[in-house]
């Protein structure tokens, strides 16, 4: 999480950045002097405003866009707002329950409640809501049977946590018969049922190292087989996430660029760099915030992404949050984040 300012503000300077901040949020235009001592009624002169403005700007913490006589917020700006100036507003029991209904439409589909999570974010919030598959923090073999198909091809069956079911198809250099098959599928049973996949990997890598004529047939097989169904893929491993409401980030004039809007949207197709950021989020506690350039990916230079992690079994094993435009409504989005954060935690492990 960056670090907070470390500059000092006097009172008046915080209170004119905070007005200036939240009235930006809301209009999503330049703010002026007049504009801060008319509109927004403080019983400050033009000319002192002018002053403490130019004070803001030289701290980095406002900028002015192009001629603009206005000023908008930095990211630096933001920031201090963000971590000092903000006040939440919390979820009142009405909207928690609404929140809570929606998971309780799903079955005990995790993809599906991710899947639900994701929409009612962006649904909630008018931004794009994100919500990471959720990690097996143990993933232990329970049992694994292989089914004899045709043409060389075996249906791999296998039990993960006592619950979950993986099915693969995997295509094969022989035939195998259905005795080789039950042969292999009990010598694995044997060998590593209860044992966490990740121990049963490296077991079968050091056993392939061994000379062949210190295995027999049944162990070559089982061995063979389980490389194709026990072993991860390359993509396997990595985190996997859900987006919806990616068009409602049309709607926000900085992010209407149709170039602009091209790459960012390439750059949820792709996943990586956003993975990255959401990576992060999975080693720190609670709420984060990556304001602008905070995030460290170009694309994401006009956006905010807010985050929290969720949990199965009291372990951190996936997390949410929203993207959108800088010019975000803080105080409403950081608890709705929050809030569906526990919820969906919650939702996984009742129907753990």
């Amino acid at each position: 999480m960056p670090t907070q300012n470390d500059e000092p503000l006097n009172e008046r300077s915080q209170q004119l950045l905070k007005l200036l901040v939240e009235h930006y949020i809301r209009d999503g235009q330049p703010i002026g002097s007049r504009t801060l001592s008319r509109d927004l009624g403080l019983n400050l002169s033009a000319a002192t405003i002018r002053n403490v403005m130019a004070d803001l700007e030289e701290l980095g913490f406002v900028t002015s866009p192009h001629t603009s006589a206005g000023r908008v917020p930095t990211d630096k700006g933001y920031r201090f707002f963000v971590d000092t100036l903000l006040k939440y507003q919390p979820l009142d029991d009405e909207k928690i329950a609404a929140i809570q209904s929606r998971f309780g439409e799903h079955t005990a589909d995790h993809k599906a409640l991710v899947a639900a999570a994701s929409q009612m974010l962006s649904s909630v919030t008018r931004l794009a809501g994100v919500v990471t598959l959720p990690r097996q923090s143990h993933s232990a073999l329970s049992q694994i049977e292989f089914v004899p198909l045709s043409d060389n091809r075996v249906l791999a069956i296998m039990v993960v946590n006592g619950r979950e079911v993986q099915n693969r198809i995997v295509q094969l250099d022989r035939n195998y018969s259905a005795d080789e098959l039950r042969r292999a599928s009990n010598y694995l049973n044997q060998e590593f049922g209860g044992k966490e996949l990740s121990a049963v990997r490296e077991h079968l890598l050091n056993q392939l190292k061994e000379t062949r004529e210190s295995l027999n047939q049944v162990m070559l097989d089982a061995i063979h087989l389980a490389q194709h169904v026990v072993m991860p893929s390359p993509a396997t491993g990595r985190m996997e996430y859900v987006i919806a409401g990616e068009t409602n980030l049309m709607s926000f004039a900085e992010l209407s660029n149709v170039e602009k809007l091209r790459r960012l949207f390439e750059a949820f197709t792709q996943q990586r760099d956003i993975l990255h950021l959401l990576d992060l989020s999975l080693k720190a506690d609670g709420v984060q915030i990556f304001i602008g350039q905070e995030s460290g990916y170009t694309i994401l230079d006009d956006c905010s992404v807010v985050t929290a992690p969720y949990t199965l079994d009291q372990e951190v094993v996936g997390v949410l949050g929203v993207i959108g435009p800088t010019r975000m409504a803080y105080e409403r989005i950081i608890p709705i984040v929050d809030i569906t954060a526990k919820l969906l935690g919650s939702a996984l492990n009742s129907r753990a």
